[in-house]
């Protein structure tokens, strides 16, 4: 899922060498993946009104269903 994550946001990102993935796990079974850009890249990973981050959002949930797993994804700095 980490490398998933990379490659779907590798393409819009001035610093690809910044993107980082880590995992946390929940006691519900939830496991949320934090994807952790570069400052300057911040406004091109979440798009006008947000809707890269919801696309990346949706493609991680719909691959993790595929495995029958809860996944969410938060964007940080």
């Amino acid at each position: 899922m980490d490398e998933l994550i990379k490659t779907v946001v590798e393409p819009f990102v001035d610093h690809p060498d910044d993107i980082h993935v880590t995992q946390e796990r929940h006691d519900g079974g939830t496991i949320d993946y934090v994807l952790t850009v570069h400052k300057d890249d911040m406004g091109k990973v979440i798009g006008k009104h947000g809707r890269i981050a919801t696309a990346v959002r949706t493609v991680v949930q719909a691959a993790g269903a595929a495995h029958q797993k809860n996944v969410n994804v938060a964007i940080r700095e």
